[in-house]
């Protein structure tokens, strides 16, 4: 992964099941604005930019849709990949390890009395306070968990990246220094509500490098679920509904909407005569997206679309169905982002 494209890790994200959105070449920041809302500030959810294909307002662009992933890195190479963490599922922890003064003893672990006789001479990051906290709780630290996704960054911090189950809570991001939502002095929470940088992503001080043998991310442990518990990490998450049809929109020519689904539904049963190499995910995207456009116009129903696409991944690969409603609910909400019309899109 380390020499691979910005494009070719977008793709690898997407084809995981985690929305994507461009960063600033060379930096850990999201790309900017189109000049129109940098000019006019405004809500992102209030933006047409995303509808219109464009990348505005950072994470709240991200997608998986492989045809806004090839205008995007293909027209600009050199963006770099964020990951928008909730959409996705994903956890992150960012242990961080700046130099910073030690704050009392009684910030460190936020709602754990620290007893004075627990020596914290040398204590001077996030990997000493996740240490901590793990040790307290009789667990390994999770930076050497070694079972799952970890990335160096250019300043010597560490990301590790969990997935959360996906009837399991959504938790909101925080950061160590916080007096209200932390989980520990030095270490962050990328979840709902923010970004994380990709393996491979390239800054003038380093490169995002994965360290140890896992490439993706491990179930959120436990106890770490109910230390995010405890300090208020978690959130009432449920997916953004799909937009009704608009009113006076003309009664849904469904027959119509599944003969436009089919050839696209069969591209993903196709797949099933070769285990790789046939862009399963990619075109189980495409699908998906195109079936969200169709509910959100009003010309098929979400169940029935969830039905076909459901069915068509499990013929080709049942052994990913996890993987594949992953794709498949992100795909949808991004579609219905453009509702699809049969004399074209608005």
């Amino acid at each position: 992964m380390g020499t691979a494209s910005p494009y070719d890790v977008a793709r690898w994200c997407a084809g995981n099941g985690w929305p994507v959105h461009p960063l600033a070449p060379g930096r850990k920041t999201p790309a900017a604005n189109c000049a129109t809302c940098r000019e006019e500030p405004h809500p992102p959810q209030d933006c047409p930019c995303p509808s219109e294909g464009r990348w505005c307002h950072g994470f709240h662009a991200a997608t998986t849709n492989p045809a806004l992933l090839e205008a995007w890195w293909g027209r600009y190479p050199t963006l770099g990949v964020g990951v928008s963490c909730g959409p996705a599922g994903l956890v992150v922890l960012d242990i961080d390890a700046h130099c910073a003064e030690v704050p009392d003893r009684n910030r460190l672990l936020p709602g754990i009395p620290i007893h004075g006789s627990v020596d914290l001479a040398g204590l001077a990051s996030g990997f000493d306070t996740l240490a901590l906290l793990a040790a307290l709780r009789g667990r390994p630290s999770p930076a050497d968990d070694d079972s799952t996704l970890r990335v160096r960054t250019p300043s010597g911090g560490l990301h590790v990246w969990y997935r959360t189950p996906p009837e399991g809570p959504r938790y909101r991001s925080s950061v160590g220094s916080s007096p209200k939502v932390a989980l520990a002095w030095q270490v962050d929470v990328r979840a709902t509500g923010g970004y994380i940088v990709t393996p491979a992503t390239r800054t003038p001080t380093g490169t995002y490098t994965p360290v140890g043998p896992a490439r993706l991310p491990a179930v959120l442990p436990d106890w770490l679920a109910g230390e995010l518990q405890r300090t208020g990490h978690p959130v009432d998450h449920r997916p953004a509904p799909v937009p009704p049809p608009r009113p006076g929109s003309p009664r849904p020519a469904r027959q119509r909407a599944h003969r436009l689904l089919e050839p696209l539904l069969d591209q993903v049963k196709d797949c099933a005569t070769a285990p790789e190499g046939t862009a399963f995910t990619e075109k189980l995207n495409r699908a998906a997206y195109t079936a969200g456009g169709l509910i959100a116009s009003g010309h098929l129903t979400e169940s029935r679309a969830r039905e076909l696409l459901t069915e068509a991944a499990d013929a080709a690969r049942p052994h990913r169905n996890r993987h594949s409603l992953a794709v498949i609910t992100s795909a949808l909400s991004a579609g219905a982002s453009r509702p699809l019309h049969f004399k074209g899109r608005p």
